[in-house]
């Protein structure tokens, strides 16, 4: 069985045909997927979608990119939100300098509220980084991180950064990006960060893994990070398969 720790089932390109597709989830041992809403439309969505299907967890927070849209209002809902059995963690939050929608001391104060409001609700933090290693890993650490831990998502940095991050009580979710030929990162982190570290995740619809590259990616694709994690570590997918799952019901805390 797996656990994809990271999907946007909230998203619009799923809205035409989102049974099946987690029907087709299912038929490949997808037992368990956390569906991240990273501003109020997704969120609401998301929050909509764990009442409906029992399998369905919610990660919630703001997007760095829409940093300047977020209110202390929205923060507080957030936090009301968070008391609901079936959210279990805050996020994504963190910093995007790719992206020059939101100010990069806009992304960091409300980068830092986030953790504080995830200390407070005692969950762990879903982390995104997008050319902001540096500071994210700094504010993580001046802000206390390790006390609640969490995920980087969809990791693309070293094997340096990924080991920072696990000494901060982090794990290293890889994603679609770990099966394409010319990512060197993530193929060294998945070789050699230890499986007791590492989560798998598809971030659908986005990053599908090869041979989907390009197109709409889904929860089912997770198997294919799994398969290349084991073909980078020489070892069964079921390894894989029992470890990684095994962490993500650790992290978030969810019953077997």
């Amino acid at each position: 069985m797996f656990i994809d720790t990271h999907v946007h089932l909230n998203a619009d390109q799923f809205q035409d045909d989102l049974h099946e597709v987690i029907e087709r989830a299912i038929s490949a041992k997808v037992e368990k997927m956390i569906v991240v809403g990273f501003n109020r439309p997704t969120i609401e969505k998301a929050m909509e979608l764990i009442e409906e299907y029992e399998f369905l967890y919610a990660v919630i927070g703001w997007h760095p990119v829409d940093a300047i849209d977020c209110t202390e209002a929205e923060l507080k809902w957030i936090e009301e939100l968070a008391n609901h059995p079936k959210v279990v963690g805050i996020g994504e939050t963190g910093l995007d300098y790719y992206w020059d929608k939101s100010p990069k001391d806009v992304q960091q104060e409300l980068f830092r509220k986030q953790i504080h409001l995830a200390q407070r609700v005692k969950l762990p933090i879903i982390i995104h980084n997008r050319d902001a290693t540096g500071d994210v890993v700094r504010i993580l650490k001046e802000e206390n991180a390790k006390s609640v831990g969490g995920i980087m998502h969809c990791f693309g940095g070293s094997v340096e950064t990924a080991q920072e991050c696990i000494h901060m009580n982090f794990m290293i979710s890889l994603a679609g990006p770990v099966t394409f030929k010319n990512a060197r990162l993530p193929k060294k982190v998945a070789k050699e960060i230890p499986l007791e570290h590492l989560l798998i995740e598809t971030d659908a619809p986005y990053l599908a893994p090869h041979p989907h590259r390009g197109k709409r990616n889904e929860p089912s694709y997770v198997t294919l990070v799994a398969e290349e994690i084991a073909r980078l570590k020489e070892i069964s997918v079921e390894e894989v398969a029992k470890v990684t799952t095994s962490n993500a019901k650790k992290i978030f805390n969810l019953s077997v």
